[in-house]
């Protein structure tokens, strides 16, 4: 890129390269060296004394499984030294294949010196083994992991979508850039020009001047914005970043314009200083756990729940026949569509019914909801009463679609209606149960509930969510809630 100013000062402290895109990568990368290094200590063992040979475990008083454990755990601290963990990702396979030897060469010094301070004999033959068998073990393990994460994201897991202001020299290298790791899982959608400047020949999509970027927002998904313009530009492009902020996207200003009213980290990319504004949770262990706790909570939901689940079935069935289960578009994280399912509740045609029925909306703004809706079933009203209808939202979570806990997803009709501030709920995933429904269920201000998304997403905390979760059994079965 043209500007020099990315390049890194010295002693200059950076954050992670777009931390969030590579965090499930690195955790993947240690939780499998980890267990390569297991296997390979084994198998070494295995080939040259045709069993696990104990003798150094039994002089030390070690257990042999705590012995290899000490093995694994020394021989990833050591790749976690040398920066193989860190958010600077090594991106090409020569430089990763030279820490690993370095590697490598740091674990034979370490094992001779420890064997030579406990005194103990160890077979030659198993430490050179050893030290050949696992760089190459972890050189093919990093090697085929990154493969498999460029398959998966070339197939759409999990991937975002960044639209890039300026469609100039660095506007058009960064959008490449970004585009050029694929473990990154960013696909930029399209450029916007500068404000009354033609538009520069670009590789990709032209979807107006800066000023349709609310608009962009609306029309597509959108998880990032990339800010590339001249250093002069910051008196229209503040207002842009205000928006994008005000929205939940993330900001990332590869280019030297002065932005006073946010702070921005200092990211990098390919040895190229980016300065970011990331909207929501950037605790990504936490937000890995969450992950896991989803995945967790759904699976063991399902189980504990099922004879609940099949009797409702059963009663959705026998009283009102098929379909049992009813599917709609809601619209989840930054705008993304996605089929959420619940236990029907309604007559079929209940769509179809709906205009004649807004009148009995209970609901402010933009919502609706009517304890005296005629389409509502008898059956679907004990279901919705007793919040069963949700359960089979479980699967959304167990898809990636949901969590747990999180704002409600809200109707494609609905969002049309969104203020700008109201739009920051989309910037988390959304849940089956949230802050609102704990603390203001009943309340049928639309802007309260939007208020306490907000502060579910401003003070997010694994804690936070745990306490909702208890919290939610209470207060559907009391109907609690201002």
């Amino acid at each position: 890129m043209a500007g020099k100013w990315h390049d890194r000062g010295p002693g200059e402290d950076t954050n992670p390269v777009i931390r969030r895109h590579l965090f499930a990568l690195q955790l993947a990368l240690l939780t499998l060296d980890l267990f390569v290094a297991a296997v390979v200590f084994v198998l070494v063992r295995a080939v040259r004394f045709g069993e696990v040979e104990p003798s150094l475990w039994t002089a030390l008083g070690v257990d042999l499984r705590l012995g290899l454990a000490i093995y694994a755990v020394a021989w990833v601290t050591i790749l976690w030294l040398l920066g193989l963990y860190s958010f600077r990702v090594r991106w090409t396979i020569a430089a990763e294949v030279g820490d690993i030897v370095v590697a490598t060469f740091m674990l034979a010094f370490a094992m001779l010196s420890f064997l030579y301070l406990v005194k103990v004999d160890v077979s030659r033959l198993f430490l050179l083994l050893l030290l050949l068998v696992q760089p190459a073990a972890t050189i093919a393990a990093h090697l085929l992991i990154r493969l498999e994460f460029q398959r998966l994201r070339a197939r759409g897991l999990n991937r975002s979508f960044m639209v890039v202001i300026g469609t100039g020299e660095d506007a058009q290298a960064f959008a490449d850039a970004v585009e050029r790791h694929a473990e990154l899982g960013i696909q930029v959608i399209g450029h916007l020009c500068e404000p009354q400047s033609p538009p520069l020949a670009v590789t990709r999509p032209i979807l107006g001047d800066a000023s349709d970027l609310g608009r962009v927002f609306h029309e597509q998904v959108v998880d990032e914005v990339g800010i590339c313009v001249g250093a002069d530009s910051a008196d229209w492009t503040e207002p842009l970043l205000r928006l994008a902020a005000d929205e939940g996207k993330h900001v990332r200003v590869p280019t030297p314009i002065v932005v006073r009213a946010f702070d921005l980290q200092t990211e990098e990319l390919d040895g190229l200083l980016v300065r970011s504004y990331v909207n929501g949770p950037t605790r990504m262990l936490s937000l890995a756990v969450k992950r896991g706790m989803d995945v967790v909570g759904a699976l063991i939901g399902m189980i504990l729940l099922s004879p609940v689940l099949l009797v409702a079935a059963l009663a959705v069935l026998l009283a009102e026949s098929r379909p049992i289960l009813y599917g709609q578009t809601r619209i989840g994280l930054h705008g993304r569509p996605f089929r959420m399912y619940k236990f029907r509740t309604m007559v079929r045609d209940a769509d179809a019914q709906f205009e004649s029925v807004q009148h009995l909306n209970e609901r402010h703004d933009v919502t609706f909801k009517s304890e005296a809706d005629p389409r509502i079933t008898g059956v679907g009203r004990f279901l919705r009463a007793s919040s069963i209808d949700e359960l089979p939202q479980l699967w959304n979570v167990l898809k990636g679609q949901m969590s747990l806990v999180g704002p409600r997803p809200p109707l494609e009709r609905e969002i049309v209606h969104y203020d700008v501030w109201h739009r920051r709920r989309l910037s988390m995933k959304p849940g089956i149960t949230g802050l609102w429904q704990v603390e203001a269920r009943t309340d049928p201000e639309f802007d309260h509930w939007v208020e306490r998304d907000l502060a579910y997403i401003d003070r997010w905390s694994l804690a936070l969510d745990l306490r909702i979760l208890l919290r939610t059994v209470p207060a559907v079965v009391g109907r609690t809630g201002k």
